[in-house]
Order: C-alpha cells, then sequence, then structure tokens
C-alpha cells in the first residue's frame, strides 16, 4: 500500500532544527525519569501492568536504532541479539523482570551511543525523496515514541510505592472561572484527521468530512469535586449506571472511587507521585477508567462525546469553517496555552488556560487529562498502514476506547487536535479524565 503523504517540505532546514529540538528534549526527559531513583527501582517490576523502567530505557534506544540507523541510514544492527528482549509484542509486560535485560548502565550506554551516531544521520539526512523521510518524518516519529514511553515511565512512577523522587514547577496560575458549564458545537460538516500535518501518525490520517449533529460539550473536564457528588450519591453502588462489562469490574475489585484514592477522617486523600495529599476539588478528576466515566454520565443525564464531536469541538473554526492544528489555532502549544511535558505534574484546575480555548470557548481541550470518548479505536476511511502496523493496525477492531487531547504527562510533540490514544476501557493507572456531552434539542440551535 502507498504510505500517506508527510506534507510539502517548506524549510528544511526548520524541519531539521525541530527534529533536533524534539529528539534532545525527549532524551532529557527519559534521563530525568531514570536518574532520580536508585538502580533497584529501575530495575524492579512496579505493576504487572508496566514494564521496569530500565527496559524502557533499553527499548527507546533499540527502536532508535533500528528506524534511524538501520531504516533510514541503511547501517548494520550494533546489537542484534537484543533486538527480540526489546519487541514490544514478543515479551507481555508481566514477562519482562524474568528476561535477560541490560542492567541500566549498559542500557545508558547503549541508548547514548545511538544517539550519537542518529545525529550525525540527522544532520546528513535529505529530508525528501522517501516516506520515511519526507518532512523529516522518521525523526518526528522517534521522538514521539520515546516521549510516550517516558509517559509510560512517569505512570510508573505514580504506581511505585517508595517516596517522592520527583519535583515540578509551580502550579499553573488558575484564573476563576465563572463561564458557561456547557457549550452548543453547531451541526454541520467538518474536516476531521489530517493529511498535511508533517508528523501525523498513521491513525490520524487522511483527512476526511463528517456531518456531526449539533450537540453540547462541557467547557471544562469534570472536577474531583464534581466527581465526589457522583461517590456520595451512591454511584459506585447503582447498577444502573454502569454497563455490564463496568458493573462486573466494580463489583468484582470492589471498587468506591478513582484509583488512589482513599477516604480518611471524613475527607477524600489520594497518593500522587509518592506523596498523600487532599484530593483537590477544583482539577480534573484523574485516574478514572472509561467504565467510570461513562457511568458518571449517565448519573448526570449525560453521555461521553464521540471521539469526532470531540475533535469538532477542539478543531472547527466556524468563522473561517475550516480545522485547525490546535484549539487555539495552528500555532505550537507553549506554556500559556496547555499544560504539558509534566512541568506541574498535575492537572492544572478547570477553567485554566484562558489563552488555549477554542473559538467556541471550550477550555482545556489539550493537556491536562486524556479525555475518555465513546467511540472505538477504528480506522479512518482510506487507511493506510505506515512505517508499520503494529503501531495501530493491530489495535483496530479491538476492546480499546479512543481518549483525546493528551495530559500533563505529555510532550507536545505528541499531542495534536488530531492525535488519537486508545487503551482498553478498564485502564485506570493511565492519566485519563473525562468531560460529558448531550445531544442538542431543535428549540436549543436556533
Amino acid at each position: 500500500m502507498t504510505p500517506p503523504t508527510t506534507g510539502t517540505v517548506s524549510d528544511p532546514d526548520a524541519l531539521r532544527r525541530r527534529a533536533l529540538a524534539a529528539l534532545l528534549a525527549a532524551r532529557d526527559r527519559t534521563s530525568l525519569l531514570t536518574t532520580c531513583v536508585e538502580e533497584p527501582e529501575l530495575t524492579a517490576q512496579h505493576s504487572p501492568l508496566m514494564s521496569p523502567l530500565v527496559w524502557d530505557l533499553a527499548h527507546i534506544g533499540n527502536q532508535e536504532e533500528m528506524w534511524l540507523l538501520r531504516a533510514v541510514a541503511g547501517r548494520d544492527a550494533m546489537r542484534p541479539e537484543i533486538d527480540g528482549l526489546y519487541d514490544a509484542f514478543e515479551h507481555p509486560r508481566s514477562e519482562r523482570p524474568s528476561l535477560p535485560l541490560l542492567s541500566p548502565a549498559e542500557a545508558r550506554r547503549y541508548a547514548a551511543e545511538v544517539r550519537g551516531r542518529a545525529l550525525d544521520v540527522l544532520e546528513s539526512t535529505p529530508f525528501r525523496g522517501s516516506p520515511l523521510t519526507d518532512a523529516g518524518f522518521a525523526f518526528g516519529m522517534i521522538a514521539q515514541h520515546e516521549q510516550q514511553h517516558d509517559e509510560t515511565m512517569l505512570i510508573t512512577h505514580q504506581l511505585r510505592s517508595g517516596p517522592t523522587a520527583l519535583t515540578a514547577q509551580d502550579p499553573a496560575p488558575a484564573p476563576p472561572f465563572n463561564g458557561p458549564a456547557e457549550v452548543l458545537v453547531p451541526g454541520g460538516p467538518f474536516t476531521m484527521g489530517t493529511s498535511t500535518e508533517p508528523w501525523a501518525l498513521d491513525n490520524e490520517r487522511p483527512a476526511h468530512h463528517r456531518l456531526v449533529p449539533p450537540f453540547f460539550i462541557d467547557t471544562t473536564p469534570v472536577t474531583n469535586a464534581d466527581f465526589q457528588r457522583f461517590i456520595a450519591d451512591g454511584g459506585y453502588a447503582e447498577q444502573r449506571w454502569w454497563t455490564p462489562a463496568g458493573w462486573d469490574m466494580v463489583r468484582g475489585n470492589e471498587l468506591s472511587a478513582p484509583l488512589f484514592w482513599r477516604r480518611e477522617a471524613g475527607q477524600w486523600l489520594r497518593r500522587h507521585f509518592g506523596t498523600v495529599e487532599v484530593v483537590p476539588p477544583h482539577e480534573p478528576v484523574l485516574h478514572v477508567s472509561w467504565y467510570e466515566a461513562d457511568a458518571y454520565a449517565r448519573w448526570a443525564g449525560r453521555r461521553l462525546p464521540s471521539e469526532e464531536e470531540w475533535e469538532k469541538a477542539a478543531r472547527h473554526d466556524p468563522a473561517s469553517d475550516r480545522s485547525m492544528r490546535y484549539p487555539w489555532g495552528d500555532a505550537d502549544p507553549t506554556p500559556e496555552r496547555a499544560n504539558l511535558g509534566q512541568r506541574h505534574l498535575r492537572p492544572a484546575p478547570a477553567g485554566s488556560y484562558p489563552a488555549g480555548e477554542s473559538p467556541l470557548g471550550v477550555r482545556q481541550l489539550i493537556g491536562d487529562v486524556w479525555e475518555w470518548t465513546s467511540s472505538d479505536f477504528l480506522p479512518y476511511p482510506g487507511f493506510s498502514v505506515f512505517p508499520y502496523p503494529e503501531y495501530s493496525e493491530v489495535f483496530f477492531g479491538g476492546d480499546y476506547k479512543v481518549l483525546r487531547g493528551g495530559a500533563f504527562s505529555v510532550d507536545e510533540v505528541a499531542c495534536r487536535g488530531t492525535f488519537r490514544n486508545w487503551d482498553h476501557p478498564m485502564r485506570r493507572q493511565i492519566f485519563s479524565g473525562f468531560r460529558t456531552a448531550r445531544d442538542a434539542d431543535p428549540t436549543e440551535t436556533v
């Protein structure tokens, strides 16, 4: 099959600088996440859902070698004997601690050697002539891959039981939000997905038209205070709010609150990166499964937005009748527009980032929390695998729900208005939250 176009290279030097900055930023973050704890913490498995941190470190280097040194530059394998150890499909996470993995020191040396050679390749590779190198796609793909594993390692840090290892900047300033609780998104067609974003991954492609009826969507994500009202009203004890599979999960695991929450002395507390704190009422709720998000929406008399509704709310500009790269326009994210890159190690209070709101006034669509949608993870019309089926295609049609928007844990290189994430509906360790939607009555659209 023909790979989707990666766009026109208008300024190869600018793209090369962007690729270099993205690769360096990813490696700085990887170093932070793997040097802030002692070696036993790197080699331990902190949850059967996660790999040892040292596996992620070497896997990052191995993928970079395979794609930038072997596929792009045509070089021989540096250490072919370890390829199988770091193949994510060959060994499930639960098995990885028993494998003969590289030690932390060996993994660091290997990843550093690969990176040195990869930067030489970056300098000499023309950004044209093949689908992998057009617009620097392979380099952008590897920067995104490393940042995605950095997010995975950040989840591991949240799951580990040791003392605090990570620090953050001061919380993002949060001006009081007095806006409407929901926003009407007018019905009509819009362009979903992309055929021009240079580093977009295959499941974001191609651009295509969708016709979406009018609907209302929450102006901000659902907060901890909102979710506490659901709990207080017996939400986890009422079967009527839950899908059959969700109810089985609740009963089988005796769930009564989001992951990491506990009730003590009349208040809700949570464990957050090694510290225990009172659950912040105004922050978006975090670490909830799709089943919990869906149950809350039913309890509230609403529903989760579909994936196309979420993207229309995030990208469509009614004034120009076009789809933008981000809610605020086509410019890249900045600290004033979105909470990304684990700067604050937490979501910002609901209503933050007015500079990042959509033309219709919806806030925090990018950053803060991944947002569950009602949609299954499926290919777009005209989907074409590129550059390998294990990134997207093997997951289509399975038990996966789509999440959109990124979270505080996501770097901007791996977060766009078209970016699609997916996971099993039971997952709670991820940095997931949600907002709700409802159908618009015809009298409300006049």
